[in-house]
């Protein structure tokens, strides 16, 4: 081979090489860059703000998973819908464009009307019969419709159980009479405000405060932690201690990721979502206390139904429970009665 030969052979060879490091070593899109080429990188979305709960636990989590896969995998989250809003981000996890999210389950159940469950009014007698029901067989059982459109879910966290805010006392369901409601773009809650004689009106999480600041709305339902995060106590006279529903938040996977992944690490998952959930969910309840004061002390005037009370709206709502038992499913209602009555 002459000189110009082999000059010529070792530039084709150069170029082959340069193009094979330029398409090569990204391992997937999901893999970290310009590190560890075999990390599988996961973003976590969730909608509160850094500080809250639900961010804490989330960063609980990363803790967990990173040590138990001794750095193979990196949690990156993302608070405070920075990836976008709860809605768009269940797109993303269709797509495998998110890998894990947290997601109220009221913003789901249009995907799996199973998932309003935790949305009936006056369902939940205590925070503990609501964690029996969605920890169990009937909890999972209620994710597992998701897995139909490409969504894996594992465990329930929480924002907890919701209140009512209004400009004028709510003690009484005669009270909701004509108001308008603020609601999140779900079924079972509008129906809820409904049987109680007020005017349900669909509002995005973010608008909220403005709505009310403004007259657009009267009122609206949220757990203490958003009341205040929001600081929606600013914009509201009244605040009534109910615990009439529950807002659960489902910990959900990309299904297509999260079925690409080696069993071991599926399950280091998966239990870390359910060890946190209890961190979780302890932490929103050590934090009450002080929610509530901040309310308090704002001026806003708080009132705490009594069991009677709550009777007499419950019996005022039960008319939603038997609306929605066929698109929940009716055995899963029964059993969930009936898990709550052993309890009592």
């Amino acid at each position: 081979m002459t000189n110009k030969k082999v000059l010529l052979t070792l530039i084709v060879l150069l170029a082959a090489g340069l193009i094979i490091a330029g398409c090569g070593g990204g391992g997937g899109e999901n893999t970290a860059k310009g590190g560890n080429e075999d990390q599988i990188v996961i973003k976590l979305h969730h909608d509160l703000n850094e500080g809250t709960p639900q961010d804490l636990g989330a960063q609980k989590f990363k803790e967990i998973v990173e040590e138990k896969t001794d750095g193979k995998v990196k949690i990156d989250i993302y608070p405070a819908n920075q990836l976008g809003d709860d809605v768009e981000v269940v797109n993303m996890l269709q797509t495998g464009a998110v890998e894990a999210a947290l997601i109220p389950t009221a913003k789901i159940s249009g995907y799996a009307p199973e998932l309003q469950l935790p949305d009936l009014p006056f369902l939940f007698p205590t925070k503990e019969a609501c964690y029996k029901v969605l920890d169990s067989e009937i909890g999972m059982e209620l994710l597992a419709g998701l897995e139909e459109i490409g969504i894996k879910g594992t465990a329930f966290w929480e924002s907890g159980f919701k209140q009512f805010t209004a400009n004028s006392p709510l003690h009484a369901p005669a009270d909701f009479k004509g108001l308008k409601m603020r609601v999140m773009e779900s079924p079972v809650i509008i129906e809820q405000f409904k049987a109680l004689g007020s005017n349900p009106l669909p509002i995005s999480f973010a608008e909220t405060y403005n709505a009310l600041q403004q007259g657009v709305v009267d009122g609206q339902e949220n757990p203490l932690i958003s009341i205040v995060n929001m600081k929606l106590y600013e914009v509201q006279d009244h605040m009534t201690l109910s615990n009439h529903a529950y807002l659960g938040y489902a910990f959900l996977f990309s299904k297509s990721f999260y079925d690409g992944l080696p069993e071991d690490i599926q399950k280091i998952l998966a239990d870390a979502t359910m060890e946190c959930a209890h961190y979780e969910r302890q932490l929103t309840a050590d934090k009450e206390e002080e929610l509530i004061q901040t309310i308090k002390d704002s001026g806003t005037e708080v009132y705490t139904l009594t069991d009677a009370d709550k009777e007499v709206f419950a019996e005022a709502t039960k008319a939603v429970h038997k609306k929605f038992e066929n698109e929940i499913g009716k055995e899963i209602l029964e059993k969930t009665y009936k898990m709550i009555e052993e309890m009592e």
